[in-house]
């Protein structure tokens, strides 16, 4: 027997143990996935160009000769294509056929993080370590029971460091495929619509599930900080003076790092709106009609009238009144006993 067809045949008997099946994961975290690849062609204008018209991007900094490639296309010089790298590690395989001999069938990916420490220009020759960073404990969410598997990516230019890729996945066995295992739903506290200066109390709703976690990292910590003290806060760059949201570590109009938080009124307008009708989800209560049903729910583009724009939900009007230029004010909803959210309460039918 080989030693993957070996390692998937612990996974399948690990699956009735957690606890076994947990320690084995473990065992992969610092394990490379990558050493010293070699990207497949050299950053380059065509590439960038190509990225630009695609996220309909047209910075000067991206073109002309001394153009940069956009700081988010780190990823995109060290991806193998449909033939894929030949020098890729079989940890990150193993570690997958693992989780799926016990039953972690299904695959989302949940999130990515990005550091960047320097510029990457045409010419620049990209080489990159990969590795398995880390292994959540089981984790139950909405969508079933499983493990969260972080890679990181260290990406050199020349053989200089000039960034770090994070990207994270969740491998789970789907909720309605588990005969038995830990409920779904977590209690959740009472929940309030708090507006600057005053309150607006609800109803409260024990067993309500929890609303889906927003993810915080260094760059947009202080964003929910402030948040958490009902304050809404956005940067404004010391550089240039412009106004940004959401929270970036570097201005995107002059690309100057020095900025400050600066609060902001909580007036705003409906720029542009969806609504949402289906899946339901019971933690979206109270975004609908009115009603404790997780009916549909208005999410919107607001304009604030310090000039960015935030993606929120609209509430105190139904859903189908919503409309452009509605004029809106900031509230802050308490969705469960942890989190309390921004939100935008209608002042009118604009």
């Amino acid at each position: 027997m080989s030693g993957r067809s070996a390692e998937r045949g612990r996974g399948a008997r690990a699956d009735g143990d957690p606890d076994a099946l947990y320690a084995k994961l473990k065992r992969f975290e610092g394990r490379a996935t990558a050493t010293a690849g070699v990207g497949k062609d050299l950053v380059n204008e065509p590439m960038i160009r190509h990225w630009c018209e695609a996220m309909g991007d047209d910075h000067p900094a991206y073109r002309g000769p001394n153009a940069v490639a956009p700081p988010t296309m780190l990823q995109a010089w060290t991806m193998g294509g449909l033939s894929g790298h030949t020098d890729g590690s079989a940890a990150y395989g193993e570690l997958s056929a693992l989780l799926e001999d016990a039953g972690y069938t299904s695959i989302v990916a949940t999130d990515c993080e990005q550091e960047y420490l320097r510029p990457l220009r045409p010419g620049d020759r990209i080489t990159f370590d990969g590795m398995i960073e880390s292994v959540s404990g089981r984790k139950t969410t909405k969508l079933g029971t499983g493990y969260f598997v972080t890679t990181r990516m260290d990406v050199r230019a020349d053989g200089e460091l000039a960034g770090t890729h994070r990207f994270r996945v969740l491998k789970y066995a789907p909720a309605a495929a588990r005969a038995s295992g830990p409920a779904s739903a977590e209690a959740a506290g009472a929940r309030t619509a708090t507006a600057p200066g005053g309150t607006a109390a609800e109803a409260p709703a024990p067993s309500a599930p929890r609303r889906p976690r927003p993810v915080v990292n260094r760059d947009n910590a202080g964003f929910w900080e402030g948040v958490a003290a009902h304050r809404l806060l956005i940067q404004r760059c010391e550089s240039c003076g412009t106004p940004r949201f959401p929270w970036l570590p570097g201005c995107n109009a002059c690309g100057s790092p020095q900025w400050r938080a600066v609060e902001v009124s909580g007036q705003g307008s409906v720029y542009s709106y969806v609504v949402m009708h289906h899946p339901q989800f019971p933690a979206f209560a109270r975004l609908g009609q009115g009603s404790d049903a997780a009916g549909p729910y208005a999410v919107a583009l607001i304009e604030l009238v310090e000039g960015v724009r935030m993606v929120s939900n609209v509430i105190g009007v139904p859903y189908d009144k919503v409309r452009i230029g509605m004029p809106v004010r900031l509230e802050f909803l308490r969705v469960d006993e942890e989190w309390e959210l921004p939100v935008f309460r209608a002042e009118g039918e604009g």
